[in-house]
């Protein structure tokens, strides 16, 4: 049986506090958590899209990561069985912008001028 979905209160890998923010970064930080998120900014999305989207990850692992934020009150499903976010997930998608932004920022940086155009 997979571990229970970390919660805010209760201790997680990495910290016994039970800090939200240690409980948030053990969902989160959970191998393609954060990619189904960001799949479903857009909208929702059947198991087998986001499986395509998700360059073919394991199905086994999109049904445990679908459980667990389904689970953090992260995501729903409609009346055609399709994912989507709660208002509660779509709140994450100003911060994934952010990081997405950064993140261009550092490669960038990273290539530097003269490698990077």
């Amino acid at each position: 049986m997979a571990a229970r979905p970390p919660r805010p209160g209760v201790p997680v890998r990495g910290s016994t506090t039970g800090r939200p923010v240690m409980a948030a970064l053990d969902l989160l930080g959970r191998r393609w958590a954060l990619r189904i998120l960001w799949e479903l900014r857009d909208g929702p999305l059947g198991a087998r899209a986001l499986r395509e989207r998700c360059e073919q990850m394991s199905s086994s692992v999109l049904y445990e990561r679908l459980h667990d934020l389904t689970t953090a009150g992260l995501l729903t499903r409609d009346e055609n069985g399709e994912y989507l976010l709660t208002e509660l997930g779509a709140e994450i998608g100003p911060a994934l912008e952010s990081l997405d932004a950064w993140a261009r920022r550092w490669d960038g940086a990273l290539r530097g001028p003269a490698k990077g155009r």
